[in-house]
């Protein structure tokens, strides 16, 4: 039964907890292939070659069946090369692709609204450095062999050469980010045969990934176009970690020409010294991108001739963009966004980690369980992921438990669809308010949210001064 529409926000909660066929069989084969990156396969066991043989079964009917059924054996027999250990990443990948697919189309499902079409890549350009690329996949084959309980500094540090040399080039620093955060995770770790608990699938996307970015045009960028029009931002989702810090405005995007709306994406990410904390980020944020401050005055953008790839991010340039007229986020969530196009992912984006969706509730009755807050929609319990509200804007989980309508990002954590909110109305003091996850993104008179700028802006200028200190030496 399709539930009353609530104030635009039509949300068939009962699908998303439906079972979905064959997610549990694909996962399954995932896990087993990742408890084999565990113990390496220098030395491979018996319990190694079965999760091999997993992983080929998974893909058996697929155009990457027979060159992943000679790579599990290779693998299987201590033999296998960098191609094969190409062949197995992609296989993974490729799993864990047809999750996300089916959990969007579920999520489009619940929502009812329609997804784009599928982006094309953009024509290869330049040749990148393939011996660069090579060793970077040399590097990563010889973590698979020595498996994370193997891993000691000898190995891990053989990354640094290879990042040092990347990062100058703008077509491999995408790749030559990543190795450096892995490699700096996997040295914070050593040794491996000492850790108590191994993040099994975190290090395994990232070196699923690293093996796949060292692939000739899979770094490529995304084909791009133009966006003009008026872009009406939904909220922020705000991503903090000791030395960088990114935010991504989600919005609706309509067209100038009258085509469809449709749903976009703008970030951005700068270093972060672990001093600046709290409401004092946006300090960093802000001068880096001009749609921050529309967004905690509540206005829209009036975007011309703005970079837009295929799958719905904008390039972010202020030069194409003008403050525009004020515009509700919840006016926004209830009018336009139920028409709105979803935007399709492209292919080494499709994970079940990347999901979010935006959806707008209403009309929900919030509970808190536990230390879990539960909307109930349409009769069926929906979890909230208050835990990814950040510090740094006025949203609360206690105002997402007293409120009644809410903006947020649907998404799959733990086998269950959770919402993170990015906004919500709520009655405070006996007063109807709107809080926003980014709601100082623009600046803030909130004392607490001031004070902690004050305090960004102090470390800040002590920061500038020491460097500009070292820098006259």
């Amino acid at each position: 039964m399709v539930p009353a529409d609530q104030g635009g926000g039509v949300m068939r909660a009962d699908l998303l907890r439906e079972t979905v066929a064959g997610l549990e069989e694909a996962l399954a084969a995932v896990d087993a292939f990742d408890q084999v990156l565990g113990g390496g396969l220098l030395r491979p066991q018996p319990a190694q070659a079965a999760g091999l043989t997993e992983l080929a079964d998974a893909v058996a009917g697929t155009p990457l069946a027979a060159r992943v059924a000679e790579a599990a054996e290779k693998a299987a027999g201590g033999v296998a090369g960098d191609d094969h250990f190409v062949a197995l990443a992609a296989a993974r990948t490729a799993l864990l692709g047809s999750v996300h697919d089916a959990l969007t189309a579920r999520a489009a499902e619940a929502t009812g609204r329609s997804r784009g079409e599928e982006p094309v890549p953009a024509a290869v350009g330049g040749q990148q450095a393939a011996n660069l690329l090579a060793a970077a996949r040399s590097w990563l084959c010889d973590l698979a062999r020595s498996g994370w309980r193997g891993i000691d500094h000898d190995v891990v540090s053989g990354a640094a050469q290879v990042v040092s040399a990347m990062l100058p080039d703008p077509a491999l620093r995408r790749l030559a980010t990543l190795l450096d955060g892995f490699s700096a995770e996997l040295a914070a770790s050593c040794p491996g045969a000492a850790l108590d608990r191994v993040p099994v699938r975190r290090w395994a996307d990232l070196w699923s990934r690293g093996i796949l970015l060292t692939v000739p045009g899979a770094a490529d960028a995304p084909a791009t176009g133009t966006a003009t029009g008026r872009l009406l931002p939904l909220g922020v989702d705000l991503h903090e970690h000791d030395t960088a810090v990114q935010a991504q405005v989600h919005a609706v995007f309509e067209p100038a020409d009258g085509t469809a709306a449709r749903l976009v994406r703008a970030s951005v990410s700068v270093p972060k010294p672990d001093t600046v904390v709290g409401a004092g980020i946006w300090q960093l944020l802000r001068p880096h991108m001009s749609l921050l401050a529309a967004v905690g005055e509540g206005r829209s953008m009036d975007l011309a001739g703005m970079p837009v790839t295929a799958g719905g991010d904008l390039l972010w340039s202020d030069r194409h963009a003008n403050p525009g007229e004020p515009a509700d986020a919840f006016a926004t969530a209830r009018v336009a966004l139920p028409t709105a196009v979803d935007t399709a992912t492209a292919p080494l984006d499709r994970h079940p980690a990347r999901i979010a969706v935006p959806v707008f509730l209403e009309g929900y009755a919030a509970r808190q369980d536990d230390d879990m807050v539960v909307f109930t929609v349409a009769g069926q319990p929906l979890a909230v992921d208050t835990d990814r509200i950040p510090a740094a804007g006025p949203l609360t989980p206690e105002a997402v438990a007293a409120s009644g309508a809410c903006i947020g990002l649907l998404r799959w954590d733990a086998g269950t669809y959770r919402v993170q909110p990015l906004a919500v109305e709520a009655t405070v003091r006996n007063k109807a308010v709107a809080l926003h996850a980014g709601g100082w993104a623009g600046g803030t008179a909130d004392k607490a949210g001031a004070k902690a700028e004050k305090a960004a802006t102090d470390a800040v200028a002590v920061l500038r001064e020491r460097a500009g200190r070292l820098l006259r030496k």
